[in-house]
């Protein structure tokens, strides 16, 4: 929220300067982003006035101006403005005057004729943007006195970063409390004096759902002059709230909603067909919203309609058939006050976000809605004029938010903020607040006000107190801590073990959102059920993700894009799924890897990682644990059907998926290199097996080789398995250490060596006894899967 300095300072003028003010408001949970001027800096630039206006001689879309500038002598200025004229007020820069950007005004003569300044436009005075010609004064702006006094330019901008539960500061009255009680100082609110209605009309309001709406109030105002324009001061205050002037009505409703923190919202009367109805849209029903996006209504979305369509979304925007125009003249002025429950995430759900849907979703005083639009009635009639009507209120007080009083203790307070604060400034600041204060006993009974929603429970209170009393001024103590040592059981794997591995290997850690593109989960897992989020963040937002996948997936393509074409990345996260009707979360640890094995260096040749160098950094992670696995073919939906593998432990239980991205989805996502990933479950990861001592054996092993020849199709591990399977007890370890197909070795099938490392731990082993477990070996091998020795 961005607020003037200037005009805060009309309700509370502490005597302290910008830079303490701002500390102070931080320090009291307001936190200042940013602090700006309302204007750029410039010298020399003051009220004029055309006095008289010719045709230049040798130009046609120049005049010559007669300007008074307050001195003896007007001053001769060539303008080419369109909208210069005898009588008009406007910005005069003098010459040695220095415009923004430090553009420096001099005598000068244009197409022959001498020229004394520049009338100036808002965007050359750096208040806009863009401009369409010069900036027109007020008719008794006073001639020769300096444009940064007469507009109040020497002002600050301060743009405040409030938490949703501070709704009530979301109006210059409700920083002016703050400052207020932080100073000790009185201040005043807007004073608002109800309008005698001159017209008997009014529209028929029919609430249709008081649980949403309790509390609607609405107000006819014809004759209202279509030509008026709003005043500079207005102007200003709305620019410097970081809103752009759209004609008188719409000014004034915005300005009462900075003001006072109500939005407002005004419909052309004369648009409307009979009374208004505050209901549930219907089923398929579409509005045209004033920022030309036409959007489709659901049965759950509050609108606001008259006898033939629906005119407003209630709390968030305007229709664009009802909206008040340059020719309006009799406008229906509503204000209203929404349960923020019936207003948030409507806004979100098409896409929007407005001041009013800001303010409604957090809570607005549910007492201020009469106030409100008295106040934007005195303002339009003041500057436009127009004839009232009698406010139509409907309210229905047993769905209006209640205000429950709080008992807060004074033992309480000593104890959870380390001092005894006195009686007396507790009241007060209780008081200053606007809260409701009965002493008792030993107590306090307070009752929070219409525009604090935030207040209830005791700790509420208690927080009160500090951020009001000062948090610099509680006093700072050691805590003392008796606890015991938490227990690190061996049978679990630290996170943090396998994280230092994977970057020791070259990864870098990601995190991303646990929601992801629809599109993107459903290309990556097609069979897993979608789960949709009622309020997403976004549109590429908008579902649980079923595998960590999709995020390191976007993650990778951004690298990508950005000329980074080695990209290692590993996350940790929960995925969701879809079981027996609920949603579950399961811990998993991903990874992905694409582009050149190393970093480019003159040791090493380059070549891309491909499915073995993938498989070898899951392997390390699983060393660590020192869980048994095995690697299976399989197919899954996102993976290359012929690098892909299962990964199961040794009881059975799936652990994860490793393999090269499909290579159709590589194509449709725009990689140009393979991409390469994993997804373990990270609870089965990080069951750590204890190791257990053995000794050495004090007798020799024997080590022997072989040379077998199998099918194509046998695997390594299908080898080993089948070796294991035998159960030789003194068979120590299985060594494979070479893999040939060639001459001597019949297509179809490869030569696999391996040595076998066979050791006794209770005596020396003869020639015969290790001959016999190779025999048997060699008999189980050429039994299971067809192995015979080479020749």
């Amino acid at each position: 929220m961005k607020i003037s300095e200037n005009w805060l300072r009309t309700y509370v003028n502490p005597e302290i300067g910008i830079a303490e003010l701002v500390a102070q408001l931080t320090m009291a949970g307001l936190e200042v982003d940013s602090i700006e001027p309302a204007a750029a800096v410039f010298t020399g630039v003051v009220v004029g006035e055309v006095i008289s206006t010719e045709q230049h001689p040798n130009a046609d879309r120049l005049k010559v101006c007669q300007v008074n500038v307050g001195e003896a002598e007007p001053l001769q200025i060539v303008c080419g403005a369109t909208n210069v004229r005898e009588g008009l007020k406007i910005p005069a820069a003098l010459v040695g005057a220095i415009l923004p950007g430090d553009f420096k005004i001099k005598k000068s003569k244009l197409r022959g004729v001498e020229s004394l300044g520049m009338l100036c436009s808002e965007k050359e005075l750096g208040l806009a943007a863009d401009a369409h010609g010069l900036m027109e004064l007020a008719a008794n702006a006073p001639v020769g006195i300096d444009i940064r006094e007469y507009l109040s330019l020497n002002d600050n901008i301060i743009e405040i970063d409030l938490t949703p539960n501070r709704a009530d500061c979301l109006s210059i009255e409700g920083i002016a409390r703050e400052v207020a009680v932080l100073n000790k100082l009185d201040w005043s609110a807007t004073l608002v004096e109800k309008t005698t209605p001159t017209n008997i009309d009014e529209l028929s309001i029919n609430v249709l759902t008081p649980d949403a709406c309790p509390r609607y109030l609405g107000r006819l105002i014809k004759d209202v002059n279509p030509k008026a324009e709003t005043p500079l001061w207005m102007q200003e205050r709305l620019r410097r709230s970081g809103m752009r002037s759209l004609g008188v009505i719409v000014d004034v409703t915005n300005y009462v909603l900075i003001e006072l923190g109500q939005p407002l919202h005004a419909f052309d009367a004369n648009k409307i067909s009979g009374g208004i109805s505050v209901r549930h849209a219907h089923t398929d029903e579409s509005i045209a919203l004033l920022n030309g996006q036409t959007i489709k209504l659901d049965n759950d979305v509050l609108v606001i309609a008259d006898d033939r369509q629906a005119l407003a979304l209630a709390g968030v925007m305007g229709g664009s058939e009802s909206s008040v125009t340059s020719a309006t003249q009799n406008v229906f002025l509503e204000c209203a006050f929404f349960t923020p429950a019936s207003i948030a995430g409507k806004a979100r759900k098409f896409g929007l976000h407005t001041d009013s849907s800001h303010r409604f979703e957090r809570g607005v005083d549910f007492t201020l809605q009469e106030r409100a639009i008295e106040r934007a009635t005195q303002l339009i009639m003041d500057i436009a004029g127009g004839s009232p009507g009698p406010i139509t209120e409907v309210t229905s007080t047993a769905f209006l938010p209640s205000r429950n009083a709080v008992i807060i203790r004074k033992q309480r307070i000593e104890k959870i903020l380390g001092l005894k604060i006195a009686d007396t400034v507790i009241a007060d600041i209780f008081q200053r607040l606007g809260l409701s204060v009965v002493p008792q006993d030993d107590d306090w009974l307070v009752t929070p006000p219409g525009f604090r929603f935030d207040i209830a429970i005791e700790a509420d209170l208690i927080e009160e107190i500090a951020r009001i009393y000062g948090y610099n001024s509680l006093p700072s103590n050691n805590l003392l801590m008796r606890s015991e040592l938490g227990l690190a059981p061996e049978a679990l794997l630290e996170l943090d073990r396998v994280k230092d591995l994977l970057v020791a290997r070259g990864y870098q850690e990601a995190i991303t959102y646990s929601f992801v593109d629809e599109d993107i989960q459903k290309a990556i897992a097609p069979n897993d059920a979608v789960i949709r989020l009622q309020n997403p963040i976004s549109a590429d937002l908008a579902v649980m993700r079923s595998t960590l996948w999709g995020g390191l997936i976007k993650a990778a393509l951004y690298n990508t894009h950005r000329q980074h074409t080695r990209v290692r990345l590993f996350e940790t996260g929960l995925k969701f799924v879809e079981k027996d009707g609920g949603v579950f979360q399961q811990k998993m640890l991903s990874g992905l890897s694409l582009g050149s094995l190393y970093p480019e260096q003159w040791n090493e040749s380059t070549r891309n990682v491909d499915f073995f160098d993938i498989k070898a950094d899951v392997q390390a992670m699983l060393a660590l644990s020192g869980i048994e696995t095995k690697f299976s073919p399989a197919q899954q939906t996102a993976l290359h059907p012929g690098q892909s593998a299962e990964i199961v432990t040794s009881d059975g239980h799936h652990i994860g998926w490793l393999g090269m991205l499909h290579p159709t989805l590589e194509k449709e996502l725009g990689f140009d290199s393979q991409v390469f990933l994993f997804e373990l479950d990270q609870d089965l990861l990080l069951k750590n097996r204890i190791p257990t001592f053995k000794p050495l054996s004090k007798y020799p092993s024997v080590r022997r080789d072989l040379a077998l020849i199998v099918k194509e199709d046998v695997s390594a591990e299908a080898i080993i398995d089948c070796i294991k399977a035998n159960n030789q007890r003194i068979l120590q370890d299985i060594v494979i250490f070479d893999v040939y197909r060639g001459k001597g070795v019949e297509e179809g099938y490869k030569s696999v060596a391996l040595g076998l490392i066979i050791q006794d731990e209770t005596q020396t082993l003869t020639d015969s006894e290790t001959e016999l477990v190779v025999s048997k070996l060699l008999n189980t091998l050429t039994d299971t899967i067809g192995a015979k020795l080479r020749d």
